[in-house]
Formats: structure tokens, sequence, C-alpha cells
């Protein structure tokens, strides 16, 4: 090496790789990490990979996972989630790296790497490089392995991608549709108009998805095709918008735990909240008399609405989400309460039944929306901003609170109007 070329690499190396320590050899620099360099990006990836790894399971808040880094400064990451029926299917989607990439295809597929090179002079040309991917059959089976040689430079990356979500062709057959952002979208569209005739790899890991050919002028969105079932195309799209992970994981320790283990602390948690009920209804029915059988249905309601929409989101009910039942079954008491008392004090000043009722009802329903939309509010930053289990009692208190006003105003008031029905003047109302 002459000195100028010497001088001009020491300057490369200071501008571009001043991170790294030098070390110069006869033939060759070899470039490694500082201490605090390394130290600060493996950090910086546990940090990206809880994050990606959150997004990826908690889609909905309800199977209330715990996601954590063990020790301060380590690279292990601890999932545990409940109510998993497909361990296997959740390790998959977690262990994925689901780095996106869209490549131009300068040769291939070919059934083996060296007959594909040999159409190329015998070696990969600079700037290319030669991917595997899956021969799949009519019915979506893989049954061999293609080679293509593609560009090393992507044109765009899945770090570009808005949005993707699980679509179908016009044959039924499942994909997943995906959106660009603006900058993406036009560097896309160029790209293609320019290249229409030829094709285009669709890379995930490494691995070449397929390689359709440029029809026409492709600019925001598009979609990636490879005989999915309907679950690889919901999970791939799942992955695709929680992102990519920032390395490869490597699971150390797998283990699943019976339900035996928390039993007893469910049941305990089940007896509490058939108690706090059972004493609710008693004294509903004790004080307000015929009334209080009204708000003892309206409350059995709820609660029927609320396992109901438990059950449609598939969520597991845990300590946490039995602490959200049963701070609903108060909630939705507390708004019969209002109506009553109001209908009491409209009596004592001397109006029928009928007009007490609709005051009553009327007058109550801007305290009942005031309490419930505060709590409402709560319960939404709750589920914005916490963890699985704290996550898992907002959204059982959401939708708690919401099915409570519709029992509370709409219920109950639509039952009092069937008991008076075809009386022409009710004198008195136990209440």
């Amino acid at each position: 090496m002459v000195d100028t070329d010497r001088v001009l690499l020491e300057e490369v190396a200071y501008d571009y790789f001043g991170e790294y320590d030098l070390r110069r050899g006869a033939d060759a620099w070899t470039f490694a990490f500082k201490p605090n360099t390394e130290k600060l990006i493996r950090d910086q990836a546990v940090r990206k990979g809880l994050e990606t790894i959150n997004n990826r399971v908690d889609q909905f808040g309800v199977a209330e996972p715990r996601i954590s880094r063990q020790g301060i400064e380590g690279d292990r990451i601890l999932v545990q989630l409940p109510g998993v029926d497909d361990p296997e299917r959740v390790k998959d989607i977690i262990s994925k790296t689901a780095f996106l990439e869209f490549k131009e295809v300068l040769g291939g597929p070919a059934p083996d790497r060296t007959g594909l090179l040999q159409a190329v002079g015998g070696s990969a040309p600079a700037g290319a490089e030669v991917l595997p991917g899956d021969r799949r059959g009519a019915e979506g089976q893989v049954i061999g392995r293609d080679y293509y040689l593609v560009k090393k430079v992507a044109v765009v990356t899945g770090r570009e991608l808005r949005t993707a979500r699980r679509s179908q062709d016009e044959y039924g057959q499942a994909n997943v549709r995906f959106d660009l952002i603006p900058a993406a979208a036009d560097k896309f569209g160029a790209f293609t108009e320019s290249h229409i005739g030829t094709p285009m790899a669709i890379i995930l890991d490494g691995r070449v998805m397929s390689a359709p050919v440029i029809r026409a002028r492709i600019t925001d969105s598009g979609v990636i095709e490879g005989n999915y079932t309907i679950d690889e195309a919901e999970d791939l799209s799942l992955i695709l918008r929680a992102g990519a992970l920032p390395a490869s994981l490597i699971y150390l320790e797998e283990r699943t735990v019976g339900p035996s283990l928390g039993h007893d602390s469910v049941v305990r948690g089940v007896r509490a909240a058939i108690a706090g009920m059972a004493l609710v209804m008693l004294f509903m029915v004790f004080y307000y008399r015929a009334s209080g059988i009204n708000a003892v249905v309206a409350l059995a309601l709820n609660l029927l609405i609320l396992m109901g929409a438990m059950a449609y989101f598939g969520a597991t009910l845990t300590l946490p989400g039995i602490a959200g039942v049963i701070l609903t079954i108060g909630m939705a008491v507390d708004a019969n309460v209002l109506v009553f008392e109001r209908i009491r004090e409209e009596l004592r000043v001397g109006k029928t039944v009928r007009a007490a009722i609709d005051t009553g009802f009327g007058r109550a329903f801007g305290t009942i929306l005031d309490a419930n939309l505060t709590t409402l509010i709560a319960a939404l930053f709750l589920f914005q901003f916490g963890t699985g289990p704290v996550k898992g009692f907002a959204v059982t208190l959401s939708i708690g609170i919401l099915a409570s006003m519709f029992t509370a105003v709409f219920v109950s008031r639509t039952m009092y109007m069937v008991i008076m029905r075809g009386q022409d003047r009710v004198q008195t109302l136990s209440v």
C-alpha cells in the first residue's frame, strides 16, 4: 500500500468508523467495536426487541402477557403468556426477524446455486447476491428449493411500511396487502415504472417469498403472495406491522405451567366477585324494594354482556380481570342508585309516577355520563400506557363501563315502561 492510499484510508476510517478500534496489519486492517459502543448497541437491541415482541404478542391487551428484561443490562428477555393454546405458533411469531426487502431480480429461479452462477460467469457480480426460496406446489406445499440472483441494495424495505393486513385474491387465496409511506411510494413507483416486464423479489429474512413480474407501475400499496394459509397470512401481517427485530432470537429455555398453580388465586377471586355481587343485590332489594329487583336484573345483564364480550375477544380471566369485573359491579349499581334517588326526590315534590321516572332518568343521565366517561378515559390511558396485567384490567373495566351505562339507563327504564304499560295512572312506585 502506497503512502497516499494509506492516508486516504485513514481519513475514511476516521470519518466513518470512529466508534471502532482500529488494528493495522501488514496486509489488512481490522475494525472492532469499542467496549462502550458494543455495550450501547447491545442495550439498544434488547430494548428494541422488547418493544417489538410487545407489539407482536399484545395486539388486544386481553391475554395479559408479561415481557421483561432479565437483569438491568442483561441480553435475555423473559416472555410469559397465560392462556396460550398454540405455543408453537406464538414462538414462530416472536422469533421471526421479519426484515422485509424488495429487490431487483438479475437471474433465476434455478434449482441449484452452481447452475445459476454459471450463467453469469461462475460467480456473483459485484453488488449482487444469491438467495434461496421455497418452490411450492399448487396446494402450497414445499416441493423443492430455488435460487435467485438479486441486487444487494433493496428498492424499499419493511422499515418503510405504513401498515400490513391479511387479504385474499380473486380465487380466495390468502395473501398480505401492504401500504408504504409516501416517500417510499414515490421511490417504489419510479422503480416499477422503469422495470415493467422484469421480476422483483419479495424477500423476508433472507429468503425469497415470491418473485412476481412487474406488470404496471406500483406506488403506495402492493400484495405479498406465497400460497399462505389464513393463519400464515395473519401472522405475517402481524409481524410486519409490529416491525422487524434488531437481531435474531435464540430460545434458551421453555416452560409450560399448568393451570393448577394459580387455580387457588383465581377461585378466591371468583368467590369474592360472587360474594360482592350477592351482597350488592341483597342491599338493593332491601333498600329500594321492588325497584331493587329492577337493578338486580340490569346488573345480571351487565355481567352477561361483559362475559360475552370477553369471550368474543378471547380474553384470559386473570386476577386483574376479576378486579375489573368487581369494580364494574360497583359502577353499574352506582348508576342505578343515582336514578332511584332522583326518582324519590321527584316523588317527594308531588309528581306523578310516570313524570318522576321520566324526570329521574333524564336528570340523572348527565351525572351518570360524566362519572362513567371520566372512568373510561382513565381506563383508556391504562390500556395505552400500561403493561399486560394493567391492560387486561383496563379492557375489562372499559367493557363493563359501556355495558353498565346501557343497562342502567336503557334496560332499567325499559323495564319500568313495560311494568306500567296498560295502566292508565300508576298511583305508587316501590322505590
